[in-house]
């Protein structure tokens, strides 16, 4: 499908109002913040802790070093500042707790944060600054899946990973610009650059080894399941398919075309994972998983966009801070991102886009839409009209492979861009998006207030209940079924167990 959120428009640059600091749930699930492993190091006997090992604590951990106070800074305004909940926040620092006394370096200590974000993400900085998103807590199903997930970005401090990679990376600077100077050949320089980040991405891929590998082995000497990490890469796995197909993106296309990607691929090291937690314990005797203890932590999270940032429901996006709401055409699926709000039929023909800019020296929308905004505006479709009360302007847009509807609408001193794209605009499509478009509207304070955000609630399941009859009760989601099965890592052929706990969504 076409890729709306990478679209180089050549207008001002694109914010949906506030929404350039509101809307800041991530588009990408990245893959290569998560865990894996894929070798093994030596253990104690039977992968449990050194009860001779001292305990790090996590008590009164260092700030940031000096130089990360302005990274950490960008990270919470990155991914919606800090999560509060301190029972978890104290339940995932005492899983640290025992990774630490149980890794190489247990002299090290660790500030952790809760991302206040509904991707899926975790990293680390060198100073030991730990980052989980809600997101990545709400997709694990145990304790032992949380520790692979940390154990993971724990290694990538240890093996000091950051430094070296800085290092390989101004030294490929150094060579290519002696290259292009002393021996005055620039395109020389430039393929000696550019073998360089063939060489870095390289040598990143192997940081993440390196890290799945020490990542595995610590959380099995510190006496968690070390099949958490196969189990969580296999979640995340679902979860980005379902994403992938919900906005009709490719990604086994993509995936094969950035040979820069700095990570190996899922189904490897889903693989490699299995392998190594093979050389801790056997499936039938592994370490602890705390399942009902982690689902307990997490009964209440905040689940999907943030209150203050928009939600999603359906095919609708209401924004209550903002005070608009939008329906999407039927057949779509809508996700909430940090550049705009984003949208695409099952099959991928159809997409949308919704994101805000400055208008710059015009305050004519119809001039506003062929001033270059995107390429291949027919200037006789310019049409005036009025949107629920706002001006608005709306034209077509004709490309190589994909034709577009287009609206700018003046909303206070910004204009909203909504862009509708089909790789065949035929009449009946262009009349749904017009009717699409005509759902732009103000949202009453009253509306606004009746709105709650989606928490994550355990419930326990009874006889006869299965996974249909659970989507059925859950909050507006789209593919109910598929997300209630990946959210909880189940098997969609199995029946659910009677006594057994699931999470489910709820407002």
């Amino acid at each position: 499908m076409i890729d709306l959120r990478q679209q180089a428009w050549r207008g001002p640059q694109g914010r949906l109002g506030r929404l350039g600091a509101v809307l800041r749930l991530s588009a990408v699930v990245v893959l290569g913040a998560l865990v894996v492993g894929c070798g093994t190091i030596g253990l104690p006997e039977g992968g449990r802790p050194d009860p001779d090992v001292p305990r790090a604590r996590l008590t009164s951990p260092p700030p940031p070093a000096r130089g990360e106070e302005r990274e950490h800074a960008r990270i919470l305004a990155s991914y919606g500042g800090a999560y509060s909940d301190v029972a978890l926040q104290a339940y995932i620092e005492t899983t640290i707790e025992r990774l630490v006394a149980a890794s190489e370096r247990p002299d090290l200590r660790y500030r952790l944060t809760i991302l206040n974000s509904p991707s899926v993400n975790a990293f680390a900085l060198p100073s030991g600054s730990l980052y989980v998103t809600r997101g990545l807590l709400a997709l694990a199903n145990d304790r032992a899946e949380l520790a692979s997930v940390l154990a993971h970005e724990m290694a990538h401090v240890v093996a000091r990973h950051a430094v070296a990679r800085e290092e390989q990376v101004r030294q490929a600077a150094i060579v290519s610009k002696v290259i292009s100077d002393v021996l005055q050949d620039p395109q020389l320089g430039a393929l000696s650059m550019a073998r360089s980040k063939l060489s870095i991405a390289s040598f990143s891929r192997q940081q993440e080894l390196e890290a799945d590998v020490i990542g595995v082995a610590t959380s099995a000497r510190a006496g968690f399941d070390p099949y958490g990490a196969s189990r969580f890469l296999s979640s995340l796995a679902r979860h980005g398919a379902l994403r992938d197909q919900a906005l009709g993106s490719d990604r086994a296309v993509s995936d094969t075309v950035d040979f820069l990607s700095s990570h190996p691929s899922a189904p490897d090291r889903l693989s490699i994972a299995i392998t190594n937690a093979r050389q801790f314990a056997g499936p039938g005797d592994a370490g602890e998983r705390d399942r009902d203890g982690y689902l307990a932590r997490i009964d209440g999270l905040t689940y999907g966009d943030d209150p203050s940032e928009g939600y999603v429901r359906g095919r609708r996006f209401i924004h209550p801070k903002l005070g608009f709401t939008l329906i999407a055409p039927d057949g779509f699926s809508l996700e909430n991102t940090a550049q705009a709000v984003l949208g695409a039929s099952l099959g991928g023909r159809e997409a949308l886009r919704l994101d805000a800019a400055r208008m710059g020296g015009t305050d004519d929308l119809s001039g506003y839409l062929s001033s270059g905004w995107i390429e291949g505006v027919e200037t006789a479709s310019v049409e005036v009209l009025n949107l629920n009360g706002f001006e608005a302007a709306t034209a077509v847009a004709r490309g190589k492979e994909w034709s577009f509807r287009l609206y700018a609408i003046r909303f206070g001193s910004e204009v909203y861009r909504l862009i509708f794209a089909a790789r065949a605009l035929t009449p009946d499509i262009d009349r749904q998006f017009q009717t699409a478009a005509q759902t732009f509207r103000r949202v009453s304070l009253e509306e606004a207030d009746r709105l709650r955000p989606l928490r994550l609630k355990i419930v326990t399941v009874g006889p006869g209940e299965t996974a249909d009859s659970f989507a059925d009760r859950m909050a507006q989601l789209d593919r109910p079924v598929e997300r209630f099965v990946v959210l909880n890592g189940l098997d969609r052929a199995k029946p659910l167990q009677a006594g057994q706990k699931v999470k489910t969504v709820v407002e």
